[in-house]
């Protein structure tokens, strides 16, 4: 596959330069929300079933945090409260016109006792750009950690032990205004809630198979591709269904002004690994999110020497690369599964299979090093949250 420059050179992206910033202390944020009283937090036979099962995003903690805003008062009554349903009108405009943005993170606890995050001020950044995009107001880097910082404190019983397990926390804001009529809300919403969880995939690092969709598109020009809100998920649950159906784990895209180059699985974005070790992922052209998990592989990739390739992967040349060797790898990325290989890629008119997976092994093992404290991490991409 032709490769545009040496892959070792990158000039970062806007996102990448903004969660490069300095975070504060996590000790300065610990009081920036106000607690409220839980009155009845999960039993200790309550917490060990959920901290026994930890499948992804079944089971919650005790407590959540929430703030508001509107134009009078910008953001306020900023409370760490009790996890638990919420009031809402039926005339609420995210229910009618999906304002809504959303981040996905993970806690861990390290072998000390401590707690850490990773790279939250990437994820603080993007949270940022959705809220932009979905003409939403941006909440500050400030709050954004102290809801973090504040629930894993309350709830450090929630971050599981087990090697390969973490607290996954899920930042969310949503238009919370009742009316009817297309603009932008002037009632906004922010939560940040939390659920111990396990492996993504139940197989663990076992490869899974891809269905490449050709009649359904992810995102286009133009279009909210590069934000992390619900309508993009959304829009992959029928192609996910259809392909659960013929036995595939998950959908793959291409791009919608052409149907012919790969983008990103319906929530993870996918690498190619060269028969000489180079990577190659598809670049980043507004349609596609820019990963926090891949922007990491790619930086510690390079700094290794293997040399990443960020350019339009055209899926008539990858299955050319496929079969005649020159690709022997797959693998897709992100912050739930961390990384899993490929091990079959379909689709109309075609089907392989990728038997290698050693390069996304030893990516996955130095990149869970990092996030559980078992490695070095040269980057300080670990900010210690309790």
């Amino acid at each position: 596959m032709e490769m545009p420059n040496d892959g070792l050179e990158h000039n970062p992206t806007a996102l990448e330069r903004a969660a490069e910033q300095p975070l504060p202390n996590a000790d300065t944020l610990a009081n920036e929300f106000e607690v409220l009283q839980h009155p009845a937090p999960a039993t200790q036979t309550q917490w060990q079933e959920a901290m026994e099962k930890l499948q992804f995003g079944t089971s919650f903690s005790d407590h959540m945090a929430t703030a508001h805003w509107n134009p009078q008062q910008g953001w306020h009554d900023k409370q760490i409260r009790a996890f638990a349903p919420l009031e809402i009108s039926p005339a609420c405009s995210v229910l009618h016109y999906s304002q809504t943005i959303f981040e996905g993170m993970k806690a861990y606890r390290h072998a000390d006792g401590s707690i850490w995050a990773f790279r939250p001020g990437y994820n603080a950044a993007r949270f940022a750009y959705s809220a932009q995009r979905l003409a939403m107001p941006t909440l500050p880097v400030s709050d954004f950690l102290a809801s973090l910082v504040q629930t894993v404190r309350l709830d450090a019983r929630w971050v599981p032990q087990q090697r390969g397990a973490s607290l996954y926390l899920r930042p969310l804001m949503f238009a919370s205004q009742a009316f009817l009529g297309v603009h932008p809300a002037q009632e906004i919403t922010y939560l940040m809630m939390a659920s111990p969880v396990g492996s993504y995939f139940a197989s663990g690092l076992a490869p899974v198979s891809i269905w490449v969709a050709q009649d359904y598109h992810r995102a286009g020009p133009g279009g909210t591709g590069d934000a992390k809100t619900g309508g993009n998920y959304a829009a992959s649950l029928l192609p996910q269904i259809r392909a659960s159906k013929a036995g595939f784990d998950q959908v793959c895209y291409l791009d919608a002004q052409t149907n012919k180059n790969l983008e990103e699985l319906g929530g993870m974005n996918v690498f190619a690994v060269r028969r000489d070790g180079a990577l190659i992922t598809p670049k980043l052209t507004g349609t596609i999110l820019e990963g926090g998990t891949r922007s990491a592989i790619a930086r510690m990739c390079r700094d290794e020497g293997r040399p990443v390739f960020e350019q339009t992967v055209a899926l008539s040349r990858l299955l050319e690369g496929i079969d005649s060797g020159e690709i022997t790898e797959m693998f897709a990325c992100g912050t739930a599964a961390v990384v899993v290989p490929i091990g079959r890629l379909a689709g109309d008119g075609f089907d392989v299979t990728l038997p290698g997976s050693s390069v996304a092994q030893r990516i996955y093992d130095r990149l869970t090093g990092i996030q559980q404290g078992r490695g070095k991490d040269p980057y300080g991409w670990m900010y210690r949250l309790a």
